[in-house]
């Protein structure tokens, strides 16, 4: 019994201290008191002073790391200092809260660089000078070591199929559809596999449209877009460059970069060993 008045207590406790942030035409209130003022313009917010005064830009981001891997975080700012921009994670208060809403609440509750006050200048200075690291999951991190590493290949698709790294032929697809161009989307599910061999004609593997899979010739496979139960499904295709990019990390041996020694010196210019 004593055990639940703690508890029930603990809980109203933080129900009547919980802060109450709303935002209403551009002005932020916090506890019903405005505070400051936000506007955007597309995915970048402007955080302002009562008095219209910009002090900080929130920019959102999304992007692709490497297939179906996204990363999502926030670019930060100062306007009366912006020699420098920080990448940093978000908060929102739900599943379902709109970027506004998640710029507002990281403002107030992640970062604390608008209080009841108005915009706490020395938080956002503090955040500058000390700034958190990113909380990555592993799966994002791998997809960066991947990126890292298909970076350094500088992979290309010319439109005629060929497969170059660092500006030099290093292979080529075949079964190529009439109206193929090489930044196209491949988005027909034919049974006709797409392969792929290297310079030499040597075989390398194949991505099968219909089940959105590559099959190197040594047996390994990868699926670049997976369903995600309980999800509405959304239709990825990926491009020619994605394909030649995963294979080569499938693959080591289809796409190195060469250690070429000049006058003593080690350099890399990524032609194919």
């Amino acid at each position: 019994m004593k055990r639940g008045i703690i508890i029930f207590l603990t809980v109203l406790g933080l129900f009547l201290n919980a802060q109450n942030i709303k935002t209403k035409h551009g002005v932020i209130q916090l506890d019903g008191v405005p505070v400051a003022k936000i506007a955007h313009r597309s995915n970048e917010y402007t955080f302002m002073d009562l008095k219209e005064t910009p002090t900080y830009t929130m920019e959102f981001v999304d992007k692709s790391v490497v297939d179906s891997v996204r990363d999502s975080y926030i670019k930060l700012t100062r306007v009366y200092n912006n020699d420098k921009t920080l990448e940093l994670d978000y908060i929102s208060p739900s599943a379902f809260s709109g970027e506004e809403k998640s710029a507002v609440y990281t403002s107030v509750k992640g970062f604390k660089i608008i209080d009841n006050r108005g915009i706490n200048i020395k938080n956002l200075d503090e955040l500058f000078k000390n700034p958190p690291k990113r909380k990555l999951d592993t799966k994002t991190k791998d997809a960066y070591t991947v990126r890292s590493k298909i970076d350094k290949l500088k992979i290309e698709v010319n439109n005629v199929g060929e497969i170059l790294s660092n500006g030099v032929p290093v292979g080529y697809f075949t079964n190529l559809p009439v109206s193929f161009g090489s930044d196209d989307t491949i988005s027909e599910k034919t049974f006709v596999d797409l392969e792929i061999y290297d310079a030499k004609s040597k075989y390398i593997g194949k991505y099968i449209t219909t089940t959105k899979q590559i099959k190197t010739a040594g047996g390994k496979t990868f699926t670049l877009y997976r369903e995600i139960s309980g999800r509405p499904s959304i239709l990825k295709f990926p491009t020619y460059k994605a394909i030649a990019e995963r294979l080569a990390i499938m693959d080591p041996n289809f796409i190195k970069v060469q250690e070429k020694v000049i006058v003593g010196e080690v350099t890399k210019d990524g032609v194919q060993k």
